[in-house]
């Protein structure tokens, strides 16, 4: 009986792992998206283009939650909170599932 519990046990930490893999996933875009936007990239790029479209809709509500009046410290703030946001939200599911 102690044997289905270990394998109970560690697919629940599977789950927590891909859910923190996911929240990764999702604020590795927000900060890419950052990094782009600040080095002055070609916006007409494809790349850049597939980038903002996964960004701006994982962004959820927080373009425009800061406005400051520099550009650059907005995309800092807003975009980078919603990063911070996925990578909080994914470690708190997780833990729910570990448990």
């Amino acid at each position: 009986m102690s044997r289905w519990r270990t394998s109970t046990r560690s697919g629940s930490y599977t789950a927590a792992r891909v859910i923190r893999g996911v929240g990764a996933v999702f604020a590795g875009i927000e900060v890419l998206y950052i990094l782009m936007l600040l080095i002055g990239v070609n916006t007409a790029n494809a790349f850049f283009r597939f980038i903002q479209q996964l960004a701006e809709p994982l962004a959820l509500f927080f373009p425009g939650l800061f406005q400051t009046g520099n550009v650059n410290l907005d995309v800092i703030l807003n975009y980078g909170l919603a990063a911070v946001f996925w990578l909080v939200v994914a470690s708190l599911l997780a833990r729910v599932v570990a448990r």
